[in-house]
């Protein structure tokens, strides 16, 4: 899924300047916050217990361990993608939450770490509710929560060590301020743009593909009228049947009029093809509505569009044997458009 918005991580050792690097992107950038700890906080005071540095472990051990040890900061992530804005989460402490955040794209680490000492003091001045502990518990609470083998529990040193960018913060609050500017400059920070309707639909076309059974061509199609969806499709065999990604392929070559020879599985249907059957089934009309497809349509698939109506094809790129399909819908008045100009490229044999 394309997006123009960045999310930050932010993770480091205690007292280091965490949320000093949050209130920066906060009152000088927009940016959005989210944190780990008020999640965990929530989820603890919903359990009637007392928020303190033990219950905060505790209880975000037990949601990871219940769910998955990215659960926490997926939850968080989709709540930041909901604004459209860019986001910062704070808090990053597990590898399954580094991993699963920099699965989704756009996402970048930042790590603070500072002198042990000067840590220390920095919490005794800030007087949160986790923070009037001894210089020892304070050590030790550190050192439970720097490093372990169990995928669900806190492990901060190896997630400083998957950072895109760490900050030593010994020096002062406009010392930090710099970096971080410098850091945003090289990822290139930009304002979100809002997507167009074509580029939404074509996004969700995306994410249909994801439901694609057969790994030659994962592809999906979204059917869309007055700006709402009628119906969707994705590749895959006939109900019933085994799918490609379980059997395997059944290839059948072809020969292309410049005589370039590709192979394409038979045993599936085309997503555009699968839409326009889901429309057939439940009684959808598909006259005047838009479809919206990864590639330009195959000579079956245009047919097909052509027969039932539809008016208008968005296809994201060209397909390199598409001429015969694109005369055909200039033939019959269909407004064929491309998001990109690249052309798809021939298949391996």
């Amino acid at each position: 899924m394309t997006t123009n918005m960045n999310i930050i991580g932010i993770t480091g050792t205690l007292g280091a300047g965490k949320g000093t690097i949050v209130d920066y992107l906060i009152k000088e950038k927009g940016y959005v916050h989210y944190s780990v700890r008020s999640f965990i906080a929530e989820e603890i005071k919903r359990r009637g217990l007392e928020v303190n540095r033990d219950t905060l472990t505790e209880v975000g051990n037990d949601l990871r361990a219940k769910h998955s040890p990215s659960y926490i900061a997926t939850q968080l992530y989709e709540r930041a993608f909901a604004t459209g804005k860019n986001a910062i989460i704070e808090s990053v402490r597990t590898l399954g939450e580094v991993n699963a955040l920099r699965s989704k794209g756009n996402f970048y680490l930042f790590a603070v770490d500072a002198d042990r000492k000067t840590r220390y003091q920095r919490i005794t001045e800030r007087k949160s509710e986790t923070d009037f502990v001894t210089y020892d518990t304070f050590v030790a609470n550190e050192e439970r929560e720097m490093n372990s083998d169990d995928p669900n529990k806190q492990n901060i040193a190896a997630c400083i060590k998957e950072a895109n960018f760490v900050f030593m913060n010994d020096g002062s609050i406009n010392d930090l301020h710099k970096k971080v500017e410098e850091v945003l400059k090289k990822i290139g920070e930009t304002e979100y743009k809002r997507p167009t309707w074509d580029e939404y639909f074509m996004n969700l076309a995306d994410t249909v593909a994801e439901r694609a059974t057969c790994n030659r061509g994962r592809s999906g199609c979204v059917i869309v009228k007055d700006r709402q969806i009628l119906v969707t499709g994705y590749v895959g065999a006939p109900t019933g049947l085994p799918h490609c990604d379980e059997v395997g392929h059944l290839f059948k070559k072809m020969i292309h009029e410049d005589g370039h020879i590709t192979q394409h599985c038979v045993r599936t249907v085309h997503a555009e093809q699968n839409a326009i059957a889901q429309a057939a089934k439940r009684g959808i009309a598909l006259e005047g509505s838009t479809l919206y497809c990864r590639m330009t349509p195959c000579r079956t698939c245009a047919m097909l569009i052509i027969n039932c109506g539809i008016r208008r094809v968005v296809c994201q790129r060209k397909y390199h044997d598409c001429a015969e399909s694109e005369q055909m819908f200039k033939m019959a008045g269909i407004q064929l458009e491309y998001i990109y100009e690249e052309v798809q490229q021939y298949d391996k044999q």
